[in-house]
């Protein structure tokens, strides 16, 4: 499964954390936080997956630094997790 953000269409956490709620299936009781974000894509997401994130200065500049830092460490972390796994059960993360 490939699942792409428009970085143009990111303001803030929230933003995200919408967008990927729905095609990753995160579920009804989803926290809407970087710990819960955390425990879904750890634990929970289907492998394959490939986060593709477009645009992702446009975020950076509406989100500010800080808040895009967090959440794009949240993704990298659980994609490193998965770097020892076979292709196919991977989380991987791209920043475009």
């Amino acid at each position: 499964m490939r699942v792409t953000i428009d970085g143009a269409c990111i303001g803030s956490q929230a933003d995200l954390h919408r967008v990927l709620a729905g095609p990753l299936d995160f579920g009804p009781y989803y926290g809407h936080n970087l710990n819960a974000l955390w425990d879904r894509l750890s634990r929970d997401v289907e492998r394959p997956v490939e986060i593709v994130w477009e645009n992702a200065e446009a975020s950076r500049g509406r989100m500010g630094d800080e808040a895009f830092e967090a959440i794009a460490s949240v993704l990298l972390r659980a994609a490193k997790e998965d770097e020892s796994n076979a292709p196919d059960e991977r989380l991987t993360v791209r920043f475009t």
